[in-house]
């Protein structure tokens, strides 16, 4: 196992090189950059003349190194990023990348957390119950409902229970904080206050999830449920739910198992689209913004935290199926 994951880290980093660039490349590919827009909004706002607003564009490009061909700044942008740390200057936000990315990451993980760890439970205990007791009334409604949760987009549903929640229950609906507690310091009225607010993100984030899960779980345990092993252990006179949680639930779960390594970058993108309809401080609409304005560092930096993620995520995942069936092998 320990040369396998030597050989799977080794493997990681040309591909991590490889996404980079080509990352660098796509979002520097549109026609002007951030400092263009810059541009018109120093002409526009505040009053300079052409000259004036394009000798400061000037002197913003030689400071950032923008004046240099784009491979050079690809190589002193992996260059920073290898020897000291930094990510490049967001533009938009006016900080390092670093700073701009780590101030969301905290809500970001707590949010998608949560969703995952709903979606993950409540699909696979759903998915048990249905195949246990398939084709009847309660796994008759749950199909449904997994069919209307693979289907709804998240905004929609997002935008739904807003209204739900705003008109039929009269509560404050939007962000992660009531108004008076969003400037105020960490109390435990702002704590009950943030508790009420963060169930509607998780939801929302985690209905398409658990529909998922609950789908895969229901057919891979009818399916382990029917082979010849559980017939015999059953026939042995072992009791059914010994037979069903020892034996048929362990083949059962390997695909949840490695699908939680594609969920890993999640974790840090959140649901952009569920994120701006319900003004949550995540990363997602921070990336939206960075493609939207240009902000070269800031986006090729999330990208290649979202593939770092990716390949580790699919290695943990890789062992963690190993761990669960002792038939894998990786030497």
């Amino acid at each position: 196992m320990l040369s396998y994951i030597v050989r799977r880290t080794m493997y990681a980093i040309p591909l991590l090189l490889i996404i980079s660039f080509v990352s660098f490349i796509i979002i520097t590919l549109p026609p002007g950059s951030f400092l263009t827009t810059a541009k018109s909004r120093l002409m526009s706002r505040a009053g300079l003349s052409r000259d004036e607003a394009q000798r400061i564009i000037k002197q913003m490009e030689e400071r950032y190194g923008l004046d240099q061909p784009l491979l050079i700044r690809y190589f002193n942008w992996v260059k920073a990023i290898l020897t000291d740390g930094d990510f490049g200057y967001s533009f938009n936000y006016k900080k390092p990348v670093s700073e701009v990315i780590w101030s969301r990451l905290g809500m970001t993980i707590l949010i998608a957390l949560g969703a995952h760890l709903f979606s993950v439970v409540i699909g696979v205990l759903i998915g048990i119950f249905s195949a246990i007791y398939k084709y009847g009334v309660l796994d008759s409604i749950f199909t449904v409902l997994a069919f209307l949760g693979l289907s709804i987009p998240n905004f929609f549903f997002a935008l739904v229970l807003m209204y739900f929640v705003s008109v039929k229950l009269g509560a404050h609906v939007g962000g992660l904080f009531s108004p008076k507690y969003v400037m105020a310091p960490w109390s435990w009225a702002k704590f009950i206050d943030f508790l009420k607010h963060i169930w509607i993100p998780i939801i929302v984030v985690g209905t398409a999830g658990t529909a998922r899960n609950m789908r895969v779980m229901r057919t891979n345990l009818l399916d382990a449920l029917n082979e010849h092993y559980v017939m015999v252990a059953r026939a042995k006179g072992l009791r059914k739910n010994f037979v069903i949680f020892k034996h048929a639930l362990r083949n059962a779960i390997q695909p949840i198992v490695m699908y939680l390594g594609m969920s890993l970058p999640f974790l840090i993108q959140g649901a952009m689209v569920s994120s701006i309809v319900l003004n949550l401080p995540t990363t997602g609409p921070m990336f939206y913004d960075a493609l939207v304005s240009q902000d070269t560092y800031l986006a090729c930096s999330f990208l290649m935290m979202l593939a770092t993620t990716l390949v580790i995520g699919n290695l943990l995942s890789d062992i963690l199926l190993a761990w669960v069936d002792p038939r894998v092998s990786y030497e």
